[in-house]
């Protein structure tokens, strides 16, 4: 077996190191480049490149299960955002998934992270790498490679890993299989590399003030805002979302006959029951934030949740479901 040799180039953080000697048979994708903390088995070159500065990710931590709507779904998993890097590798030729991975892990493990969850072949469930891998929306377009990776996996090996470092939070998702396709890019290993970094997205981008919030319920009755913001299945409300609850508070105080329901909207992801939860005390969070820290009378609202039972957007993409996790007001 070949050794993979360790450097560390950030401190805590250890990367695995391509021999200058070894050079890949293809060329990786124009742009595209190793991530600083982990990178690419010996020999292997870059066919999909993909960085997301802000967005969601699920990461999977556990076999495939089915969900209460019959979706397949990890039977575990833990719903993340920040800065998202994808990069799919190829090669290299004549390397099992089980050496792949297990170099991958053991220069994670040197690095401080920590293994959440494992798997190999039939553990993993019946096409596993679909969750990860599947609908379009979630591959990398780079190549016409890249695009069909995983059709055919052979061999599938997935481990999925956490650190903390300083004040963030890094989990790796990492998938090697057997391409046993029919393109020219077949029969070597395909391994997908997804690192997510915590990180706190752009606030301020787009202001919705008091006058734009009173011009939308007086046009349809109701208005939702985005502004809000709350952790990942948390009914908390984020310190960002002031200037955005400020201004709700300016339209009532201007307005003293107006009323509004408080409406909260989840995705799809998660149980019926348990979005209906987080949904109802996410739009009571609101309600008592607007009367204890803007002095709106408590009287004057009320709050509901509805969960994922009037969805805006379809909730197979993310950009979708960013848009079905929402507050609404509602005129009463």
């Amino acid at each position: 077996m070949k050794v993979m040799k360790f450097v560390l180039t950030i401190p805590g953080l250890a990367c695995l190191i391509v021999s200058a000697s070894t050079l890949a048979q293809n060329a990786d994708f124009p742009g595209s480049e190793d991530h600083p903390m982990v990178t690419r088995y010996t020999g292997a070159f870059i066919d999909g490149y993909e960085v997301k500065g802000f967005d969601e990710y699920v990461l999977a931590l556990g076999p495939v299960a089915r969900n209460e709507q019959d979706k397949r779904i990890p039977k575990e998993q833990v719903n993340l955002e920040g800065r998202i890097t994808r990069i799919l590798y190829r090669g290299p030729d004549g390397r099992s998934t089980l050496e792949i991975i297990r170099n991958y892990q053991s220069a994670l493990e040197a690095a401080g992270f920590e293994t959440l969850f494992s798997c190999s072949r039939d553990d993993c469930g019946h096409n596993f790498s679909g969750l990860l891998y599947g609908p379009m929306a979630m591959r990398i377009n780079s190549t016409e490679s890249s695009k069909g990776a995983f059709d055919i996996p052979q061999d599938i090996r997935y481990l999925a890993a956490k650190m903390v470092e300083s004040n963030r939070t890094i989990h790796v998702s990492l998938l090697v299989a057997f391409d046993n396709g029919f393109g020219p890019l077949s029969k070597r290993p395909v391994t997908l590399l997804e690192i997510i970094e915590a990180k706190t997205m752009d606030t301020g981008m787009v202001t919705v003030d008091a006058e734009a919030i009173g011009k939308g319920i007086d046009s349809t009755g109701h208005m939702a805002i985005y502004g809000v913001l709350f952790d990942t299945g948390s009914a908390d409300i984020k310190p960002e979302s002031a200037p955005v609850l400020a201004e709700i508070a300016k339209l009532l105080q201007g307005r003293p006959t107006l009323n509004i329901l408080v409406v909260g909207h989840t995705d799809n992801e998660g149980t019926h029951e348990y979005n209906m939860n987080l949904s109802g005390q996410r739009a009571n969070s609101v309600v008592r934030y607007l009367a204890a820290e803007n002095g709106v009378e408590k009287s004057r609202m009320s709050s509901a949740g509805v969960g994922f039972l009037a969805p805006v957007a379809s909730n197979e993409s993310a950009d979708g479901r960013a848009k079905n996790r929402r507050v609404e007001l509602v005129k009463q």
